[in-house]
């Protein structure tokens, strides 16, 4: 891979560009400032790089000279001066083994760099002179060669000075060796002033010269240098390998002052004024480089997320004989075998137990409401029961997994909460489900973002034994048939629908069988619905005595409300209308957040079919019913599966005035009858038409939102309008943005 700063010159003389015009990949505020001084150093030390084609192993070497400048620091808890004892490597005759070959070439020059700098410290040499001589001994080399070649001779130097001091008291060896060198072993003042001194500065040097590597490693292939801002901060790579050599100049003539003055030096304390400054200084430098690598890496990412996002609509755009690559691009990162997790087992399995298989991925983030999981639930154990064999097994002709998506992902790494949820969330599901959050890379998130209009709300994505898109979103589908809509294709949602008419049977059907018995042509059946107490006390009442007076068998059932923002509340109203025995009322949430879901699934249905027409039936009686609950109350009145007539709130007044208007005409005209004229020809006459209002969710807009629509009571274009609504509760916080037509 081609490094970086090593194609510098190279890529600024071919004029070759990787970088998208108007990309920015360093903003203008990050990087390096230079005085006016180090612009003319900076033009001094360019003069003496001449780079050739040899190469250093610096990863290596640096891993090398980390350890023992890691190891050479002095141990404050121990009475007698020494080194730190660190553990050693396990595998410490491979790590010499692999050094050889790295120092073979390049020990001549580590040697020579320390020989230099320790003779010129000695002989009164300034800083820079040394600095700039060390330039001339390694202009053969890169910027990152030139940085580790001489941190490597400062290890040397210095971990010398430690060890004699390590083992001074336990080797005649050393302790002459060290009297020889002038080590001052016997002042603990001194050695802690050098340490101290030091440690600060040596870090800061690790630290720069770690980023300068980074940096040379980064890929040419994604980061260039056409970007301005960032030929600007490699521009400056020069500066910081000098000032990290100046310390490390600084570093080795403290050491050598000590050694060559020795006892001379013992008492007195080093001044840490140069040091601080250096520290400060190459600090400064290593937050700009830091800053520079993150967002380098950032733009590396997207770089190749564009490039795996590319590769995965292609994946989708090519035919494939099973659906093993398409499962394995979308849920199965490198180095996991086992990216499922059994729902029944609790086992992780391999992705192979989809092989062939449709496969119903269930997409969703960790906010997914436990009402869709719960009759989601229901649908799939039933189906799985229903399809039980004579060996035990269940022979379902598709699989599902729940594709948890948790973006950006380092929210789900740093976030114990989320963590919990999730696994929370995964514990009662009894179909697979991807592992972790974290397999679902970048990419794929993206991937499904733009191709199957993923906005955080659940779809379902079906995917045929080959990997083919049968259904960008079955959910709607499994709604309102569940799985007799097997394969979910658009041929089967357009057979299912033509198998159907508007009848109550339609709007009920699979959610309440108390509701599906009272079905029969002798009934009358009010289903009605609102958030105002009062209302469903004078209604339900009023409807009950115009029932009992007629003589007629009249059954009632309250149906909540759409907006899931106002759960409480109706939660509080049903159990009001079972207590005060008004009607009948479903005690579980779940039943009626469905009966919402499944009256917006075939709304979506006939939109996405083109069934969305003044003359669809079952469109016109769905929109009537969402628009009036938009409103307030609300009631739809059937003659056993016939519907009569859906209305809004008047719908009160009219069964209150029944003793003295439409009750003399139930005799010749029957209930339903003399209900509906009276309500069409005298309320509404008097009241009016209120014209039609509908929330769609920007989730639907893709595909499921009409370019038009006409109110279905005054046939007028209606006007499209945007809003942002909050729906929350006890158990929900969470913020939807609407579209309103």
């Amino acid at each position: 891979m081609e490094s970086l700063i090593k194609s510098q010159h190279a890529q600024k003389q071919a004029g070759h560009s990787g970088k998208a015009p108007g990309t920015e990949i360093i903003p203008a505020t990050t990087g390096l400032t230079m005085s006016s001084d180090e612009s003319m150093m900076l033009k001094l030390i360019q003069q003496t790089h001449s780079p050739d084609a040899r190469e250093v192993q610096v990863r290596g070497l640096l891993s090398l000279v980390e350890d023992i400048l890691d190891r050479a620091t002095l141990d404050s808890d121990d009475s007698n001066a020494s080194v730190s004892m660190l553990p050693l490597p396990t595998d410490d005759k491979l790590m010499q083994s692999s050094m050889m070959s790295v120092l073979d070439s390049v020990s001549y020059a580590i040697d020579r760099v320390a020989c230099e700098i320790a003779y010129k410290s000695l002989t009164g040499s300034d800083a820079h002179e040394i600095t700039m001589s060390v330039f001339e001994h390694l202009s053969s080399y890169h910027w990152d060669g030139k940085l580790v070649l001489t941190l490597a001779a400062f290890a040397l130097n210095y971990g010398e000075f430690w060890l004699l001091v390590q083992f001074y008291s336990k080797n005649q060896l050393a302790k002459s060796l060290a009297m020889l060198k002038l080590v001052p072993v016997q002042n603990r003042v001194t050695l802690e002033s050098v340490s101290q001194g030091l440690n600060d500065l040596i870090r800061e040097m690790k630290s720069v010269t770690a980023c300068v590597v980074e940096l040379s490693e980064l890929p040419g292939r994604y980061i260039t240098l056409d970007d301005p801002q960032l030929s600007r901060i490699i521009s400056t790579i020069p500066i910081a390998v000098y000032w990290t050599i100046r310390s490390i100049v600084a570093c080795i003539s403290q050491i050598n002052m000590i050694t060559a003055m020795g006892h001379e030096m013992m008492n007195t304390q080093m001044d840490s004024w140069e040091t601080s400054m250096l520290a400060n200084k190459l600090k400064n430098i290593h937050d700009h480089l830091a800053e520079t690598l993150r967002l380098c890496y950032r733009h590396i990412e997207k770089q190749r997320s564009s490039e795996s996002l590319k590769m995965l609509h292609s994946l989708f755009d090519t035919t494939h004989i099973d659906n093993m690559k398409i499962l394995t691009a979308l849920i199965h990162p490198k180095n996991h075998t086992m990216p499922l997790q059994d729902g029944l087992t609790k086992r992780k399995v391999h992705l192979d137990v989809l092989r062939r298989k449709t496969v119903l991925l269930l997409i969703s983030d960790l906010n997914i409401l436990q009402d869709e999981l719960s009759i989601f639930e229901q649908i799939y154990t039933e189906s799985r029961s229903s399809l039980l064999g004579a060996d035990g097994k269940s022979h379902m002709p598709y699989e599902v997994v729940w594709v948890p998506i948790v973006d950006p992902i380092e929210d789900y790494e740093r976030s114990p909460s989320l963590q919990k949820k999730f696994e929370a969330l995964r514990a009662p599901m009894p179909w697979y489900t991807v592992d972790s959050p974290k397999l679902v890379e970048r990419h794929v998130v993206e991937f499904m973002r733009e191709r199957w209009h993923f906005m955080n709300k659940p779809i379902l994505v079906v995917l045929d034994p080959q990997g083919n898109e049968a259904s960008l979103n079955a959910l709607h589908m499994i709604w309102i048939w569940g799985t007799e809509a097997f394969p979910f294709t658009r041929a089967r949602e357009e057979e299912l629908w033509r198998r159907e008419t508007f009848t109550l049977n339609l709007i009920v059907d699979g959610i309440d069988a108390v509701i599906f018995n009272w079905i029969n042509p002798g009934n009358y059946i009010f289903l009605y619905g609102g958030d105002d107490l009062d209302w469903i006390r004078r209604f339900t009442m009023a409807a009950k005595a115009t029932a009992k007076d007629s003589d007629v068998k009249l059954e009632m059932a309250y149906v909540g409300k759409r907006n899931h923002s106002h759960r409480e509340q109706i939660r509080r109203i049903s159990e009001a209308v079972r207590a005060e025995n008004l009607s009948h009322s479903w005690a579980e949430p779940a039943l009626m957040w469905f009966f919402w879901a499944r009256l917006e699934s075939m709304l979506y249905s006939k939109i996405q079919l083109g069934k969305s027409d003044d003359h669809d039936e079952v469109m016109q009686g769905i929109k009537k019913i969402l628009s009036y609950d938009k409103l307030g109350g609300w009631a739809l009145l059937s003659k056993g599966a016939e519907i009569v007539m859906i209305t809004h709130g008047v719908i009160e007044r009219t069964v209150t005035v029944y003793d003295r208007t439409w009750k003399t005409h139930v005799p010749t005209k029957g209930y339903s009858k003399a209900m509906y004229d009276h309500h069409h020809d005298e309320v509404l006459r008097e009241t009016g038409h209120p014209c039609a209002h509908f929330d769609f969710h920007i989730t639907a807009r893709s595909g499921r939102i009409p370019e038009k629509m006409n109110c279905f009571e005054c046939h007028r274009p209606m006007e499209k309008y945007m809003s942002f609504a909050c729906c929350h509760d006890e158990k929900l916080l969470d913020q939807d943005e609407n579209y309103n037509f």
